[in-house]
């Protein structure tokens, strides 16, 4: 029987299979430890992590769609200094490999979280959320033009030498360009997308059925969107695409690695279902046994282009 190797680098950092947790869906890792041994994952990324303990948005923060949700939750965490003195100790204990996803409002604020999380050796590589409001540009995204993702992404570059990934947003009119400005910003991998801005409202009430009005749309929905900007990221870029999007299975997930993704994060399938993560790996594994592909390098990136006879 092949034994496949998923194992692949991610910027720097060697995981074991390209199975990672997304952002925001997956808590700090430790919510998870009463289902499966979260070590078997390639990687966790934890919850946004702000300087400051925040308290997101008040409620309703979630509603369900029809093929997926929307989320308000307004970045709610914890803060890094309790990140780093009560998740840390017991993501070590479990023997997780774990990712910071840090977001600010200004640059200075990315700039500090990333000077703190490099003190962490433990830490495997570090993911910036480019989607965030700039307060001092007037509310615009970071990630929201190819000047701002480059100039974030260097001012970090500069804060730390961990492994350093740009979470890019999906609202933006070329995906491509924005990939290669963090690229040249000095990103060592970029995943996405992130969330596509929605809202719903209750045609009863006559109201939003967010407090914030809009929020941000994920699950199966997006996935074809998703799909399509890894594929055009993939190819405009040298570095490791992290493929994040309506992901529910193995077959989803070899998809976004057919399209040229070097991993992939799994995000709203964990609300459904908690062992989604290690459901989605164990079917990766099985299918390369059966298909007796030897490693996940042999795959990726083989989409076939040409039409069939």
């Amino acid at each position: 029987m092949v034994i496949p190797d998923l194992s692949v680098s991610l910027g720097g950092l060697r995981v074991k299979n390209p199975v990672l947790s997304a952002s925001g869906t997956f808590g700090y890792g430790l919510e998870f430890l009463p289902f499966y041994d979260i070590s078997r994952l390639g990687a966790i990324v934890v919850k946004g992590l702000s300087l400051a303990p925040t308290s997101g948005n008040p409620p309703g923060r979630i509603v369900e769609t029809a093929a997926g949700m929307l989320n308000a939750i307004g970045l709610q965490n914890i803060g890094v200094e309790r990140f780093i003195g009560d998740v840390v100790p017991r993501l070590e204990d479990a023997g997780a490999t774990f990712v910071a996803n840090i977001y600010g409002k200004t640059v200075e604020e990315y700039e500090a979280l990333a000077r703190r999380l490099s003190e962490v050796p433990s830490l495997g590589a570090i993911e910036v959320n480019a989607s965030c409001p700039n307060v001092k540009e007037g509310g615009m995204a970071f990630g929201a033009t190819p000047e701002g993702v480059a100039d974030l992404t260097g001012r970090v570059r500069g804060c730390t030498g961990k492994p350093l990934w740009v979470k890019l947003s999906p609202n933006v009119t070329d995906i491509a360009v924005i990939a290669r400005a963090a690229e040249e910003g000095g990103a060592d991998a970029v995943s996405l997308i992130n969330t596509i801005v929605g809202m719903a409202v209750d045609h009863r009430s006559r109201r939003p059925e967010l407090s914030n009005v809009t929020g941000g749309l994920s699950g199966p929905a997006i996935k074809p969107v998703a799909l399509r900007m890894a594929w055009e990221a993939a190819k405009a870029v040298r570095v490791p695409v992290i493929g994040i999007g309506g992901i529910q299975s193995a077959a989803d997930a070899l998809e976004f690695l057919l399209v040229g993704a070097s991993a992939v994060q799994v995000g709203t399938a964990n609300f459904r279902n908690p062992r989604a993560c290690v459901d989605i790996l164990e079917g990766m594994e099985a299918f390369f046994r059966e298909e007796r592909i030897a490693a996940l390098a042999d795959y990726r990136g083989g989409l076939t282009l040409e039409k069939i006879p």
